[in-house]
């Protein structure tokens, strides 16, 4: 297990990228899950995926606070209402925005072993599943702020 560096914003190359499907669950898998655990513990993140360390496959890890979710392949089958909140990610550092995602959201994956499961997240973790599936797509959470958010501005004096 190790610290992988997160790649930034400034080099767009990869994490413009899409991401392949994972197709063996085997124990290169498995090291890549550990190391994406330990970088975005030591970042003191919410989710992490491949891309964001230089790895073009279809992996997240996010921190549900009582588990960390290890999701492979996912993919996005319900999504209902709608939630506009303040987003950050470890790629864009000091670059924070209001995003519209959905306010819940019901994705298919599959864990390090090859087991299909389906989850639904509100709230945070829906706002996190589609931060991070968007991560696998190319996409950046920039590219869909409605307002930029700047936090030096909000705070009492």
């Amino acid at each position: 297990m190790a610290i992988r560096e997160i790649v930034k914003r400034d080099e767009e190359s990869i994490l413009r990228k899409k991401c392949r499907k994972v197709e063996k669950f085997d124990d290169k898998l498995a090291m890549i899950l550990d190391d994406m655990i330990d970088t975005v513990k030591a970042a003191d993140g919410l989710g992490l995926a491949a891309p964001q360390i230089g790895i073009l496959r279809q992996i997240i890890v996010i921190d549900a606070d009582e588990e960390m979710l290890e999701i492979i392949n996912p993919e996005i089958i319900k999504t209902s209402g709608e939630q506009i909140n303040v987003e950050g990610c470890l790629s864009c550092p000091d670059v924070w925005g209001y995003v519209k995602r959905p306010e819940t959201v019901t994705i298919r994956a599959y864990d390090r072993h090859g087991n299909q499961y389906e989850m639904t997240g509100k709230d945070l973790l829906a706002r996190a599943f589609c931060h991070e599936i968007d991560h696998l797509n190319g996409v950046l959470f920039v590219d869909k702020v409605v307002e930029y958010y700047y936090p030096e501005e909000n705070t009492e004096e």
